[in-house]
């Protein structure tokens, strides 16, 4: 009976710590990162391409862009938000990503967030990537979900290689390989 009573109340215990595990932010966000998983790439011929690059972003820690002025270049696009668990969670790997690219891949991290939330954000966690604020409607291909985060890598010639909704794991090998081919072409 006392071995029983031991079992029972191991696998009690056991439940409530997932249970605390899931609900305290920043142990979920370290479980998110430690299942994200990389995101699936196109073929090109299978890919959808972006036609309409006319897009107004407010730059908060950056210069004013419109969006057609990144046409012809390698563009990672990803929409976040500070509050957003799984955006949080996939952060320092696109930090990390972004530290190796920055010179060969356009970054546009989109948020409808004031700067000084993600100023307020990005210090604490000493990010530094190039946030805009959305003026007017993104490209259609990327209203498809109004789902956070969500992530599009597009090629020079304005394929959609990578359309990814929720967190994923953007520092692999898989995406470095990707935009290593990408930012030769």
């Amino acid at each position: 009976m006392k071995k029983l009573l031991n079992k029972k109340m191991l696998s009690n215990v056991l439940f409530v710590l997932a249970i605390a595990v899931l609900l305290y932010p920043p142990s979920r966000e370290w479980v998110m990162r430690q299942i994200a998983f990389s995101p699936s790439v196109d073929e090109v011929s299978e890919s959808v391409k972006l036609t309409d690059y006319n897009w107004n972003l407010r730059g908060l820690n950056v210069e004013n862009q419109n969006f057609n002025e990144f046409e012809g270049n390698v563009i990672f696009v990803n929409f976040w938000a500070t509050w957003c668990p799984p955006c949080r969670a996939e952060m320092p790997m696109i930090q990390k990503l972004y530290d190796d690219y920055k010179d060969k891949v356009t970054f546009v991290f989109v948020t409808n967030e004031n700067w000084e939330t993600v100023n307020s954000f990005f210090e604490k966690n000493g990010y530094d990537l190039p946030v805009y604020n959305s003026v007017g409607n993104p490209p259609s291909n990327f209203t498809e979900t109004n789902t956070i985060p969500a992530t599009y890598i597009i090629d020079m010639k304005g394929h959609i290689l990578v359309s990814k909704v929720g967190s994923a794991n953007w520092n692999s090998s898989k995406i470095r390989n990707l935009l290593d081919d990408l930012s030769k072409k």
